[in-house]
């Protein structure tokens, strides 16, 4: 039987605040253990902080961060921004992107406005996959827009479409193709595949898509494992290229730099990204910060999922462009 509807004890008050914001525990799950309702958990929070039992400070974590996202969305024309905190003693430019992305992802499903999703592949998807919660979205299809290659199963193409359908109940597609056609393959003959031709249609049907990004350097994943044949990281930098979203590269104002490599792209072209109603980019990184620019600058970002340190070196790199462009005007 459910505990009184008004009991108001400090003691049952204390008790779900504790595991409110010690243990970490949603309200749900709290009204669940406790067996009340989840309207008596958010009353009993709600009259901690009023009585005084518990003091939010929210001036050095929080504030700062709704100012650099505001800067952030203003300096790269953005919709929305989002920065979560990095740790700078041991920093991992995944681990805490992962996170807020899983939460924005979980926030835009929960509003029913999507049907679909296309994803990209990468260490920072793979670790969002890990932080979502089991969610049931039977009519909902997570579509690979990137081939994959033979090493990093788990990060790769099939890994990541199948391991964020998995974790939100729903159904997905995989691109089964390399990231790179062979040298001489007709790339529209490929293409023209039953299995790929019905899977590339379903791109132009999309709500969002999820995209990453990285430089042109040992740090990124295709540029150590995936790039064709023949092509080095060295004649794409001779090119200006300094990194690639959906293994196709940009250089600094976010323009094409090598037709040799993104006619040989297995995945969405992204002119055709630019048109879909929802981009979302999940990266960070000082290594990326240069490639985050020329994508937003490309148009293939409305919201940036990123950290604070790739965040001021952003607005940093953002206002010395602008102090340069004014100088160059004088």
């Amino acid at each position: 039987m459910a505990r009184e509807q008004f009991e108001e004890s400090d003691a049952f008050v204390t008790e779900i605040c504790w595991h409110y914001y010690v243990n970490e525990m949603t309200q749900a799950e709290i009204a669940r253990l406790l067996n009340v309702t989840r309207l008596r958990v958010n009353q009993a929070i709600q009259r901690a902080k009023s009585l005084g039992f518990v003091k939010i400070h929210i001036e050095s974590p929080f504030l700062p961060r709704i100012e650099i996202q505001e800067k952030l969305k203003s300096a790269l024309g953005l919709k929305r921004a989002i920065v979560s905190p990095s740790n700078e003693a041991n920093y991992d430019y995944h681990r805490s992107v992962g996170a807020a992305l899983a939460e924005l992802l979980t926030e835009r499903l929960a509003t029913g406005d999507w049907t679909s999703l296309g994803v990209s592949w990468g260490l920072t998807l793979d670790s969002a996959i890990r932080k979502l919660s089991r969610q049931s979205h039977p009519n909902f299809e997570v579509v690979s827009i990137l081939g994959g290659t033979a090493k990093g199963s788990t990060l790769n193409s099939f890994g990541i479409a199948s391991g964020f359908a998995n974790v939100l109940g729903a159904q997905y597609s995989v691109l089964t193709a390399p990231i790179y056609l062979s040298e001489g393959i007709d790339r529209d003959i490929f293409l023209s595949q039953y299995a790929l031709k019905e899977h590339f249609a379903k791109f132009a049907s999309l709500d969002a898509v999820l995209l990453t990004c990285s430089n042109v350097s040992e740090k990124s994943f295709l540029v150590e494992h995936g790039l064709p044949q023949g092509m080095t990281p060295e004649a794409l930098i001779d090119a200006g290229a300094i990194g690639d979203v959906l293994g196709q590269f940009l250089d600094r104002e976010g323009r094409p730099v090598s037709a040799q490599v993104d006619g040989r792209a297995v995945g969405m072209p992204l002119e055709q990204v630019i048109d879909i109603p929802e981009k979302i980019m999940a990266a960070a990184g000082p290594h990326k910060v240069e490639i985050i620019k020329a994508a937003c600058q490309r148009g293939l970002v409305d919201t940036l999922v990123t950290d604070d340190t790739t965040a001021r070196l952003l607005l940093e790199a953002s206002e010395t462009q602008a102090a340069k462009t004014g100088g160059d005007e004088l």
